[in-house]
């Protein structure tokens, strides 16, 4: 495992240093994209999982965390500007690669903001190796997949995430899952709460992202399921219960009931520090400001 600097010619992202860390998995070399910006006490900032995930979408947060941090945004493997391959995109892969990527690019502890789906693995590592992070900040966190979180039984989301793994079915089912249309769809339903922030320009960077080769297999895994690190609320608060690290919860005030109940559960318990505020899942990305607000006295505090 190295990393390697790229031309910022060779990159898109938000200001930043752009390097790359290359990394193995199961006999396959990984090539993972991150991007650092800013002076200080380190600070990883982890895109939620999607069919858009980057780490753009982090790059307005990081810039107004950068004065304060020296922030590293990085791509998930099988997104972004990361390798995207044929893989078997489970969650031991990422834990892994969280593992990996935190002990070898940092070498003292970190503070990590993570989005979503993210919240799980950071938790894990945080639980099995405490002396990673000082501190924990998660932004509308969640657990568990698109699918199962509409009812779809395991059965249901392996044959679904079979079909789009498939050669030219999967294909076809993915491109109309990507339309411009749905993805402006789905941010309405769900990730934005200011439709004017939807224009053709932001859709269109966004479809962008779904285009590239392979981008489907990842994405698949995210929708059915098939990354979710924990399978039962239980298990999801024990990890925040088993903690030694500071915690604290963002709440995004108008995401689905389900996220919400899940965020509040959370928010809830001893020790757990909580604000909410005004988005859905993606509110790192459309109110960054308020997030930085937010969170940055927590952040800058002695522990």
């Amino acid at each position: 495992m190295s990393t390697n600097l790229l031309s910022t010619n060779d990159a898109v992202g938000f200001g930043g240093v752009v390097q790359e860390f290359l990394w193995n998995w199961e006999n396959q070399s990984l090539r993972v994209v991150y991007e650092t910006l800013g002076q200080g006490s380190p600070l990883l900032l982890l895109p939620s999982f999607s069919s858009v995930s980057t780490r753009e979408e982090m790059g307005e947060l990081a810039r107004l965390l950068a004065p304060h941090f020296q922030v590293v945004a990085v791509d998930w493997p099988g997104f972004g500007e990361s390798s995207r391959l044929s893989l078997d995109y489970r969650p031991e892969l990422y834990q892994q690669f969280l593992e990996d990527f935190v002990k070898s690019v940092f070498n003292t502890a970190i503070t990590v903001l993570a989005a979503g789906h993210a919240a799980s693995y950071v938790l894990k590592l945080a639980v099995k190796q405490p002396a990673a992070f000082a501190k924990i900040v998660l932004v509308a966190p969640t657990w568990r997949g698109p699918l199962p979180t509409m009812g779809a039984n395991p059965q249901v989301a392996g044959m679904v995430r079979g079909l789009v793994r498939s050669p030219i079915v999967g294909q076809i089912l993915y491109k109309l899952n990507t339309l411009p249309s749905f993805l402006t769809f789905m941010y309405r339903r769900h990730v934005f709460v200011d439709a004017a922030r939807l224009t053709p320009s932001f859709i269109e960077k966004k479809w962008q992202t779904t285009q590239k080769p392979g981008a489907r297999y990842a994405s698949a895994a995210f929708v059915t399921g098939n990354i979710d690190a924990v399978h039962e609320q239980s298990d999801f608060l024990a990890l925040v219960q088993s903690l030694s690290v500071p915690l604290m919860i963002v709440i995004a005030e108008s995401c689905p009931p389900k996220s919400k109940a899940e965020m509040q559960a959370m928010a809830a318990l001893p020790g757990v520090s909580s604000v909410v505020l005004p988005g859905s899942l993606g509110l790192h990305e459309e109110y960054p400001a308020a997030v930085l607000e937010a969170v940055l006295p927590f952040l800058k505090a002695l522990s």
